[in-house]
């Protein structure tokens, strides 16, 4: 592991940013985990796309964003089209475990 700093040169820049982003993908797999399980304490549809949290989820994202120097519009899209598709598989789930 290398700082941006102790790069010397395209490879290394490459190789952290890979590494990286490895690092998120498992992350985003372990935050699916979480949204899957969240199914079995959902009652309906609603509860399962549950819009005003997806709001104040983008929101608290935004501000976290705009904390860490990114472009916040650019992250809260990342995150409803992520979300988006959570929801999307927790209603497959949600609906495959009500009709068990």
């Amino acid at each position: 592991m290398k700082t941006p700093e102790q790069c010397e040169n395209m490879a290394d820049l490459r190789a952290e940013i890979d590494r990286l982003d490895r690092q998120v993908i498992s992350l985003l797999s372990q935050r699916f985990e979480y949204v899957r399980a969240a199914s079995k304490f959902k009652t309906s549809e609603v509860t399962v796309k549950a819009p005003e949290r997806f709001q104040a989820m983008l929101k608290q994202r935004r501000s976290w964003a705009e904390e860490e120097g990114l472009n916040a519009d650019v992250i809260e899209k990342m995150y409803q089209d992520l979300v988006n598709y959570f929801i999307e598989e927790e209603m497959k789930h949600w609906q495959q475990s009500k009709n068990k």
